[in-house]
């Protein structure tokens, strides 16, 4: 990346850390921001989270990009004159990839008396959720790790998670796959992948997939790709994996395995399979070309991320942490773009948590600049779902990976609501 970083305000700025699941930053000063009327207007507190550095577990995801996408936001923001003259105040949280950190960080959402929290990730739903629901903060683009982001009453996602994923691989997969074959967790959540796809593969007038769960934490899949080669054929069939980590793991058992002159499609979803794996892996000599991948947003190189990218030159310029090509990166990004959007149209000069709450239950509208639908919260928009009650956007996009890039294979969204309320439905 390239550009210069211009300092975040013109004028003295503080900064302020906390103790909390290894650390908090806080983005803040005193004074009037460029642009605003005096000091009519007060600032915003938001909170977002994500493992870092203190998450040390094995088998913790690292998702500090995150957290550093937020403050380059806040800089880049504030030094514009804010967000409708209020100044964003950022606070950070180590969320550690552990029930205990996404509690501590949750709690930290509410003695800051935060308005919301924001484009944050934790696989700890419950203990992230909890405090929030109880003081009343909303919990606005969750990455959507977690079930719990798609059920809890102060939750309002962007996109339609995983389940939605699922339910686009499984469209995709019946327009061109004579057979299917599944590898994925043996979990409950395993479960769930696979009835989705199975859902969606039976809607279209397909046989249902050969399905293979198996353990998470393992490190070789030679049998699972035995399994999956041998259900798919070696001509006209098709095999996904959604393994989150462990996905790069078993397509190299795959390609491994893949006898020569073999016509064997692979697909897999976004957050399994995303464009710094596919340039680690060897770019357009990764396992991953050809692939059909599943996403809730456009294609990396889509001219929608340009805003994104433009931040990121300007306030983080040699912020390792930022890569804009990832999954996690871009969904902070589009969180802090719907705040954006409906604080503006909320036009306050003070502005809490409940009243962001009674704005998303009214049905104030957020514009992410074309990177999802425009979306709104009230009851009507929801699609209706019993696993899924919070889902408002049940559109994903389409990709291939052509070249060691991720492009668009279909224009525009596709609506995968059938089969996400058929499979609540019948499960």
């Amino acid at each position: 990346m390239t550009g210069r970083r211009r300092p975040p305000f013109p004028r003295p700025f503080g900064t302020v850390t906390g103790a909390v699941a290894a650390g908090a930053l806080l983005l803040t000063g005193c004074g009037a921001l460029p642009g605003a009327s005096g000091d009519s207007r007060e600032p915003v507190t938001v909170v977002t989270w994500a493992p870092g550095d203190g998450a040390s577990a094995p088998d913790a995801v690292n998702m500090a990009g995150m957290t550093a996408m937020a403050q380059a936001y806040a800089r880049s923001v504030n030094a514009a004159g804010g967000i409708d003259g209020h100044e964003l105040r950022v606070v950070t949280c180590d969320e550690q990839d552990t029930s205990t950190g996404a509690g501590a960080c949750a709690r930290r959402a509410v003695e800051e008396k935060a308005v919301a929290v924001l484009g944050s990730y934790s696989r700890h739903g419950r203990a992230a959720l909890t405090p929030l629901e109880v003081a009343g903060i909303p919990y606005i683009g969750g990455y959507g790790a977690s079930e719990d982001e798609f059920r809890s009453y102060t939750s309002y996602p962007l996109t339609g998670g995983q389940s939605a994923l699922l339910a686009g691989t499984a469209e995709r997969l019946a327009q061109g796959c004579d057979r299917v074959s599944l590898v994925r967790p043996d979990t409950l959540e395993g479960d769930s992948q696979s009835w989705l796809l199975h859902t969606g593969l039976k809607g279209a007038g397909r046989s249902p997939q050969l399905d293979i769960p198996t353990a998470e934490g393992a490190t070789s899949y030679d049998g699972e790709a035995r399994r999956a080669l041998s259900g798919a054929g070696a001509d006209g069939g098709c095999v996904t994996s959604v393994l989150g980590d462990r996905t790069e793991t078993f397509f190299d058992s795959f390609r491994r395995l893949e006898p020569a002159g073999a016509d064997v499609r692979v697909a897999s979803v976004l957050g399994s399979v995303e464009q710094p794996l596919i340039d680690r892996t060897g770019g357009r000599n990764s396992p991953f070309e050809g692939a059909y991948v599943t996403g809730w947003y456009p294609a990396p190189g889509d001219d929608r991320w340009n805003p994104m990218r433009k931040v990121i030159r300007e306030e983080a310029f040699g912020d390792n942490r930022i890569d804009p090509d990832d999954t996690g990166v871009q969904t902070t990004w589009v969180a802090y773009t719907a705040l954006k959007s409906l604080v503006e149209s909320m036009h306050e000069s003070r502005i809490t948590a409940a009243k962001v709450t009674k704005a998303l239950k009214e049905g104030v509208s957020a514009d992410t600049g074309g990177l999802t639908p425009v979306l709104r919260w009230r009851y009507e928009d929801m699609i209706g779902s019993q696993a899924y009650p919070r889902i408002v956007n049940s559109k994903v996009t389409f990709q291939v990976v052509r070249a060691g890039r991720l492009v668009a294979e279909r224009k525009g969204f596709v609506d995968v609501t059938e089969t996400l309320v058929d499979a609540s439905a019948t499960r």
